[in-house]
């Protein structure tokens, strides 16, 4: 090959690898142009409409995430980087998404003018490691759920619904500030919507199910419950078995002991029955007649937390042959146990176990309903995450003082990775920058004006009169963790986006067959 060879097919490669960074680019800023808008305090709405002609309108950059279509590849990734967000710290999917937009636009068009990926990626790790750092260390601590930095918290993460805020505060009181820390749990799982309903926190468990029929009670006081991880029904034969003289008496006895077993729960005065299967046709009637409620088809995940809350222990369909003495210590108890007919829930109020809080948000349809659950559940995480890792200043301010000393590290390195840190400066600035272009301002000369704040630290645009302010005297605070672990993941999918040198489509995996 000659060296004019050579170097055209050089040219060529370097025209397709800049032509994939510069297509993995635009697919990101297409998904972030899809959630920017609702950012902030004056961000719209989006509507998503499906091709039924199913409509979902929404504030909230989760659930635009969630319901938009995407084929690339690249905005795939960005995508479930997004949910990462979500399910990790329950809020700051669009921060996540505008700082990745901007992290790859900005190293993108670094690489278009030469400047080496691994110089990009090496000062972006530098720059960024040092913005999170400064934003873990600068998160002011609460005292408590008593706080009033966490109802700010809240009332911000719910779109300044103070009422669905306190709501959510209220809930996590009952929960306590040491359930809310534990691992695994998550405040926004308690959130229930429906329509028609009320805003309320239920001191307890808020059920969508309904008895077994309309005449079994439909209110029980001081109740005694039983959870049975089974079915309630008598054992079975096989058909085979049925057709034996044996088999038959077999049959019997079965069924009368399972009819004993019905009359010992009833005579243990046991109020109400959650069972994980189905309820056979005698159980029915006789613990109808005793007037002992039964919900059947209870999830795994109900029987749970009913068990949680009641102080109860679940049983199989076996151990309701034991002593009654025995049976009797697996019973748990709640003060109150009723239907709500009209929205076709049981609840189970003040349970001898565990305290627990359902925050119901209610709305006249369908789509407000929903949307006001998510933003219960905005609100709850919000709480959550402040009692975990403390606040920083909102509105983008938290983002700016990150972004003056990931200067300083640009500043401290050398050569070509100063780029690479120099992206994560601007993209820094991406958030407030978008806050204030929803608000009506000119995002250039805002961002400026509080770069130039005296150097004060938590400063940030006022949406309202586009003045300087401090944006935790005004008690714009959102939770440190989001704020943080958005960075880390915008980090994350950006480098591996700009380390993309081509796209091959992968043959089709063939399962089942020899090759």
């Amino acid at each position: 090959m000659s060296s004019g060879e050579a170097k055209q097919g050089g040219g060529q490669q370097e025209q397709e690898r800049t032509g994939v960074l510069f297509s993995n680019a635009a697919a990101v800023r297409a998904v972030a142009s899809a959630v920017e808008g609702t950012l902030g305090p004056k961000g719209l709405n989006c509507m998503l409409v499906d091709r039924f002609g199913d409509v979902t309108i929404t504030n909230d950059g989760s659930t635009i995430l969630e319901k938009i279509e995407a084929t690339h590849p690249a905005a795939r990734l960005v995508i479930r980087a997004a949910k990462a967000q979500e399910a990790q710290v329950g809020d700051g999917t669009t921060t996540a998404t505008i700082l990745a937009s901007a992290l790859v636009v900005e190293g993108a068009s670094h690489a278009a003018k030469g400047v080496p990926i691994a110089k990009i990626v090496e000062g972006m790790r530098a720059a960024v490691k040092r913005a999170a750092q400064v934003m873990g260390d600068g998160a002011k601590r609460v005292s408590g759920l008593s706080d009033p930095l966490v109802l700010r918290a809240a009332i911000i993460a719910a779109r300044q619904q103070e009422e669905i805020a306190a709501l959510a505060l209220e809930a996590a009181k009952v929960f306590g500030a040491s359930e809310l820390k534990r691992p695994g749990m998550r405040l926004a799982d308690w959130v229930v919507a429906k329509e028609g309903a009320r805003d309320e926190v239920v001191s307890g468990l808020v059920l969508e199910r309904a008895p077994l029929n309309a005449q079994m009670p439909k209110d029980m006081r001081d109740c005694k419950i039983l959870v049975i991880d089974d079915a309630l029904e008598p054992e079975k034969l096989d058909g085979n078995a049925l057709a034996t003289e044996a088999g038959l008496s077999r049959h019997l006895e079965l069924e009368n002991a399972f009819r004993k077993t019905l009359e010992r729960i009833v005579s243990l005065g046991v109020g109400a029955i959650f069972v994980q299967g189905p309820v056979s046709d005698a159980a029915e009637e006789t613990l109808t007649e005793a007037g002992v409620m039964v919900v059947r088809r209870v999830t795994a995940t109900e029987l749970a937390r009913i068990v949680e809350h009641a102080g109860a222990r679940p049983v199989k369909r076996t151990g309701l042959a034991r002593e009654d003495e025995q049976l009797r210590a697996l019973l748990g108890q709640a003060a109150r146990v009723y239907e709500e007919p009209e929205l076709e829930q049981i609840r189970i109020l003040r349970g001898s176990g565990k305290r627990l809080a359902t925050l119901m948000v209610g709305a006249s349809a369908r789509e407000v309903k929903d949307e006001r659950k998510r933003i219960a559940q905005d609100a709850c995480s919000a709480i959550q995450q402040a009692l975990i890792g403390g606040v920083l200043p909102g509105g983008g301010a938290a983002e700016l003082v990150a972004a003056r000393e990931a200067q300083k590290v640009r500043e401290g390195l050398s050569g070509m990775a100063a780029y690479g840190a120099e992206c994560v400066v601007e993209a820094l600035k991406a958030p407030m920058a978008q806050i204030v272009a929803n608000a009506g301002f000119n995002p250039l000369e805002k961002v400026q004006q509080a770069m130039a704040a005296g150097g004060r630290d938590g400063v940030g645009i006022d949406c309202e009169t586009g003045e300087v302010v401090d944006m935790m005297e005004k008690g714009i605070v959102d939770p440190a963790t989001v704020k943080v672990h958005a960075l880390l993941a915008a980090a994350e999918v950006a480098e591996a986006i700009l380390r993309i040198n081509t796209i091959i489509r992968k043959k089709e995996e063939r399962t089942g067959q020899t090759p």
